[in-house]
């Protein structure tokens, strides 16, 4: 497998030596020791220490962050290959996919038919309400307001938004991305796929969401659209190194990864 320096780190994701040796001492990441006692880490390393900079910038109190790190490390299997592997920030935790089974690393508990993507979320159910119908805006901050607390009501209510307007792409990107977390991926897919215009975060997550289906030569097109769509999607330029790296294409893997540092600046 190919490893990479602390160089690398810096010049990859953007993180200084102080702190990896951090990390290092927090038991994250327990990297090897190559020729001249040089740091050696793995692919899986820099999706730990990637996971661990999205966390820190979302404001992540750091006693949480290294709590949620301390357990995702301890809930990996050792001998866990990076193919069957998939690691998500949910907001601020942490989500863990081993083949078909998914659990949040700091309740240990499985998420039973969940498949992680980038953004906020927890199991829901399609609750029908008897409400009259609204306009799409109203319907959307409605949807917006109820996500945390009542995420069921939310996606009914941006199932009302795109019924009332059907070229609203934020109640698209929401209303797919909770039912992506649902488990219900036909369901988010012809949410996606309804979107009448191109647009990047629409794209990104429909690739996000093959991706987890296990279509992953579609997902790499989709997030090649993506990025032509919005050159700033830097996630969509990390999914793409790790896509490659597990394919075995390590040279367009850096080339990703390298994009991917340079959108992040």
């Amino acid at each position: 497998m190919h490893v990479y320096g602390t160089r690398d780190l810096q010049r990859l994701l953007g993180i200084g030596p102080s702190s990896v040796r951090s990390f290092i001492r927090a038991g994250h990441v327990r990297p090897r020791k190559g020729a001249r006692g040089r740091l050696q880490f793995t692919f899986q390393d820099l999706i730990i220490l990637r996971t661990a900079r999205t966390l820190s910038g979302a404001n992540v109190p750091t006693r949480r962050l290294n709590r949620c790190l301390r357990q995702l490390r301890e809930a990996l299997p050792t001998n866990m290959p990076l193919s069957g592997l998939s690691i998500t920030a949910i907001g601020d935790q942490i989500a863990v996919r081993e083949g078909r089974q998914h659990w949040e690393t700091e309740s240990r508990q499985y998420l039973l038919a969940l498949d992680v993507s980038v953004e906020a979320g927890g199991e829901v159910q399609l609750i029908a309400r008897e409400e009259p119908v609204d306009d799409g805006a109203s319907q959307y901050e409605r949807a917006y307001e109820l996500e945390e607390g009542d995420p069921e009501a939310a996606i009914a209510a941006y199932q009302r938004c795109i019924a009332a307007n059907g070229g609203h792409v934020e109640a698209r990107v929401n209303c797919g991305r909770l039912l992506h977390l649902a488990g219900r991926l036909e369901e988010a897919e012809k949410i996606y796929r309804g979107t009448a215009e191109p647009d990047g975060t629409v794209l990104f997550n429909l690739a996000v969401l093959l991706e987890d289906s296990g279509r992953e030569r579609e997902a790499l097109q989709l997030y090649g659209q993506a990025l032509e769509l919005d050159p700033e999607l830097a996630d969509a330029h990390f999914n793409l190194a790790r896509l490659h790296e597990r394919a075995g294409n390590r040279r367009e893997s850096f080339r990703h990864l390298l994009a991917y540092k340079r959108a992040s600046d």
